[in-house]
């Protein structure tokens, strides 16, 4: 069992005694199908030797994406694309979290406010960087949507990984200070 199986089988009963109806239907999908990976329940699928005749039972997989056996080779494979598409520049990386008090109001309108949340972070990122104050210039980003702590807490937040310059109309700068890209608190 990996240690996400276990740990949904450990927190799911209570995060949907918790929630009930208000869990969207993807996500009861997405623990139902990880609850029952590789388990008898899932049933097993029998393969045999051409050679030799031998039979071998293997456990059936979900192959939900969010599985992390299933999922693995696909989270592998977005993985690998996102890095060649690198600059050969080092990196920031910067993180926005939703206040405690808007969370149930994101978990009932999520198609809205993850929207809503990419928009309006990857704006404000951008819209400081441009400030001559501080870069001056245009910035690129990657930017990741999680929904969950290891515990399964609701807690939407976006990874973004930025490069640590901009390009302006001499071309590409560095930052001022290597160790900041904008001023959080400005950007708070």
């Amino acid at each position: 069992m990996t240690a996400l199986a276990e740990a949904v089988r450990r927190h799911w009963p209570s995060y949907a005694a918790a929630h009930g109806p208000r869990i969207p239907v993807v996500h009861r999908r997405a623990a139902q199908a990880i609850l029952r990976c590789r388990t008898p329940e899932a049933g097993l699928v029998f393969y045999r030797c051409d050679d030799c005749g031998r039979i071998d039972a293997s456990p059936v997989s979900c192959g939900h994406r969010a599985c992390t056996a299933c999922g693995q080779h696909k989270a592998a494979e977005w993985e690998a694309r996102q890095k060649s598409r690198l600059l050969p520049v080092p990196y920031h990386m910067v993180t926005f979290t939703i206040p405690s008090e808007f969370r149930d109001f994101f978990r009932s309108h999520q198609k809205l406010c993850y929207d809503l949340f990419f928009r309006e972070s990857a704006g404000a990122l951008t819209d400081l960087a441009a400030d001559p104050k501080h870069l001056g210039g245009e910035i690129g980003m990657t930017g990741v949507l999680q929904t969950w702590t290891r515990d399964l807490r609701y807690h939407p937040h976006i990874h973004y990984l930025v490069p640590a310059g901009a390009l302006t109309e001499r071309g590409w700068i560095r930052l001022r200070r290597p160790t900041v890209l904008v001023p959080a608190i400005t950007l708070a």
